[in-house]
């Protein structure tokens, strides 16, 4: 259903990338742009973490990663790290989606990782709401 972009062998192109997305290509073109502008992030595409992950574009700041977003079928996905007390300060104002995997996030030190499908508006906006706690100061 979310398939992903897997055949290692070819470098999709930002275009394609978008094309494959579907009904939420504009918003992860909207969501790439943003980070860069907003945040200054440095885009790459990358095939990282093995092959059931696929092609995505990485964004990073001073060589640190701020997340990586996983080109997918009518879909996208953000993995991202925060700690627990950045979740904790905008827990309240996310949707129940976004609560739950925050919820069942994969731990790691004082926070943990989160897998974030975007295939909504609604869901759109609660990313961007994390994606800004994690890159202010």
């Amino acid at each position: 259903m979310y398939e992903r972009m897997l055949n290692k062998q070819e470098t999709p192109t930002p275009e394609e990338m978008i094309k494959f997305c579907g009904d939420n290509s504009e918003r992860f073109s909207l969501l790439n742009e943003w980070l860069t502008s907003a945040f200054d992030t440095e885009q790459k595409i990358v095939f990282p973490y093995g092959n059931k992950y696929g092609w995505g574009v990485s964004h990073k700041k001073k060589n640190k990663l701020i997340c990586n977003v996983f080109a997918e079928n009518n879909a996208f996905t953000v993995m991202m790290k925060l700690s627990d007390k950045q979740y904790k300060s905008v827990y309240d104002k996310l949707q129940k989606y976004t609560q739950e995997c925050i919820d069942n996030k994969y731990p790691c030190s004082d926070g943990g990782w989160i897998h974030y499908r975007v295939t909504s508006k609604e869901y759109f906006d609660d990313i961007k709401t994390l994606l800004s706690v994690k890159c202010s100061k």
